[in-house]
């Protein structure tokens, strides 16, 4: 079996490292930022709302193929910037465009290998014939979301209700897969097999400090020639979390 690069990991370990860095420093900004109550004597009546965003996701597969199964934790981080663009003179309808990343972690049972003419192989795992520690596939990628704003804010109101729906379009920069078990471990990455263009409809809504954050995939993970046994693997995304704006 193929055994793992070091400069792979390190790689992944850098990213992981970068993730959790931005979750301190958006949570830290979350929190003395988007309570602070104004001076009345500089209130900003063009204000635009909720230009930063971070969120946490768990991560489900749609559309699995038979005896295909999710086991621990999939995770997603995402965070960006969103332009807050009133359409109307209360301003509290809204459009937002932006730009951000994401990581995202699929824990389950297919197994991603390599065959001698350099194609990739998926096979599904039985726990009890091939014991594993892990095995799980992961993207990264750039986001461009879209989304049509209501809320209730006014110019001095930081406490709000808010519901945004929108669209999502992702690009995957990087992804790899993780296979890891006592006889031996399978790392591969940058699997031309993944769909470089994702996309789907998105949905946040919420009062104040908590909303929480709906993505539904309209396209597969995997293109049409990633095959178990002949069948297409459809498999799309699902993620439902938790989100943070920030000013």
């Amino acid at each position: 079996m193929q055994r793992p690069k070091i400069g792979l990991n390190n790689y992944i370990c850098d990213m992981k490292f970068h993730f959790s860095l931005a979750f301190f420093l958006f949570s830290g900004s979350f929190i003395f930022g988007q309570n602070t109550v104004p001076d009345s004597t500089s209130i900003d009546y063009k204000y635009r709302e909720d230009q930063f965003y971070f969120s946490l996701t768990y991560n489900l597969l749609g559309n699995k193929l038979a005896n295909i199964s999710q086991n621990g934790f999939s995770s997603g981080i995402h965070f960006g910037f969103l332009r807050d663009m009133p359409i109307n003179e209360r301003r509290n309808i809204a459009i937002g465009l932006g730009f951000g990343f994401s990581s995202n972690s699929y824990n389950q049972n297919m197994l991603i290998s390599k065959g001698n003419d350099q194609s990739y192989n998926y096979s599904i795992l039985d726990k009890n014939e091939t014991p594993f520690k892990k095995n799980k596939f992961s993207t990264y990628l750039i986001d461009i979301p879209f989304e049509f704003r209501w809320r209730t804010s006014t110019p001095t109101e930081y406490n709000f209700l808010r519901i945004y729906s929108g669209f999502k379009f992702s690009y995957l920069i990087y992804n790899t897969s993780k296979f890891k078990s006592s006889e031996g471990d399978i790392i591969l990455s940058n699997i031309d097999d993944f769909n470089k263009i994702q996309y789907g409809i998105t949905l946040s809504a919420g009062y104040s400090n908590i909303n929480v954050h709906f993505y539904y995939a309209l396209n597969d993970i995997f293109k049409d020639k990633a095959q178990i046994d002949g069948e297409h693997i459809a498999m799309n995304a699902i993620k439902i979390g938790l989100i943070y704006y920030i000013l």
